[in-house]
């Protein structure tokens, strides 16, 4: 039976058909401006990359300190390797170790900065067993780029303390140590050395993700619209021209 154009249905599954329409080609839009949101700051991560290093004193002397992250930093200072800390479940390479992380006083000033000095690989044989890192003493030259603090995994109650830890709240740290941490971390750079590897990942913004979700959502967008067409106005008339040509007499 051919569907009475302009009906009741008719309108009810033009107006649920614009709706739909409306709603997917909004979602592709607003996926659009996210990527390029994620764009300007990749680009901004890349401009503070180019920057001139930072030293102690002009680190220091930066009255927000969030606006040096990712720049990059010639830092000097002694180790307080009596507060390293192992953060597990850290992949580098595809593999699943521990990104070890030492408070550096800085030289010339009472402020600590925590360095995320490498991955090592931990034993699974005994998950207990740390392995050994050979820590410089007296006053040492890190060259990296500021970073925010370590970046957090889910963790079971009780994973936040000892050596092996599962995350690092810097506040907390800070008042456990009895040291003035900095808001921000290091991660240092450079070839392997002290057993630690440095093959860090560059910050992934997932921009390619957002127009992925995008050309997914303009292309539903695309086949309702075509859906529409076919089935409510395409598809009756040709019923209809159908239906006129069979009751047409013969002569």
């Amino acid at each position: 039976m051919t569907p009475t154009l302009y009906g009741p249905r008719f309108w009810f599954v033009t107006a649920a058909a614009l709706l739909v329409a409306a709603v997917t080609f909004s979602l592709g839009q607003w996926q659009l401006s996210r990527a390029a949101q994620k764009e300007a700051l990749q680009s901004a991560i890349e401009s503070q990359g180019s920057l001139t290093a930072l030293d102690n004193p002009a680190l220091l002397a930066m009255q927000n300190l969030t606006d040096a992250v990712h720049r990059p930093a010639t830092l000097s200072g002694v180790w307080r390797s009596g507060h390293t800390v192992f953060l597990d479940n850290r992949p580098m390479d595809g593999k699943t170790g521990f990104v070890v992380v030492t408070p550096l006083a800085l030289a010339g000033s009472p402020q600590v900065i925590l360095v995320q000095r490498g991955w090592v690989p931990r034993n699974f044989t005994d998950r207990t067993r740390l392995p050994d890192i050979p820590t410089p003493p007296g006053l040492v030259t890190v060259s990296g780029r500021i970073a925010p603090p370590p970046s957090k995994l889910y963790e079971f109650k009780g994973a936040e303390s000892g050596r092996i830890r599962q995350n690092m709240d810097l506040p907390a740290f800070a008042g456990e140590i009895a040291l003035p941490l900095l808001p921000v971390s290091m991660l240092q750079t450079g070839a392997a050395s002290e057993g630690l590897l440095r093959d860090w990942a560059a910050p992934n913004l997932g921009v390619e993700k957002h127009y992925g979700y995008a050309f997914q959502w303009f292309g539903l967008c695309a086949l309702v619209v075509f859906l529409y067409f076919w089935f409510q106005i395409i598809s009756p008339l040709r019923l209809k021209r159908l239906k006129q040509t069979q009751e047409r007499p013969t002569p």
